[in-house]
């Protein structure tokens, strides 16, 4: 009895410890990659223009977390996960 006891004891531990959690929600502004530069809330691709003032848009900057790199966002903050204040992503 003790046997099968520590058996499903071991087969609940393993499934929670190895379930799948769902990845945390990155901020919806790190998906724009280029930014007005008079209209920073304008965002878009490479080819778009501003709807606003007819410049091009820009890129951005991109910061991310050192801890957690699927925590993004185009401004200076702190992580959702760990509280870090995120670093700015080089290009190239």
């Amino acid at each position: 009895m003790k046997k099968a006891i520590i058996l499903l004891l071991a087969v609940f531990i393993s499934f929670t410890s190895f379930s799948q959690t769902s990845p945390a929600k990155a901020d919806s502004t790190a998906k724009a990659a280029y930014s007005c530069p008079m209209h920073p809330e304008i965002t878009g691709t490479a080819t778009d223009k501003c709807s606003k003032c007819k410049m091009a848009l820009t890129p951005t900057k991109q910061f991310a977390c050192p801890m957690h790199a699927d925590v993004k966002n185009n401004k200076k903050s702190k992580c959702t996960k760990c509280g870090m204040d995120l670093v700015e992503v080089k290009k190239g």
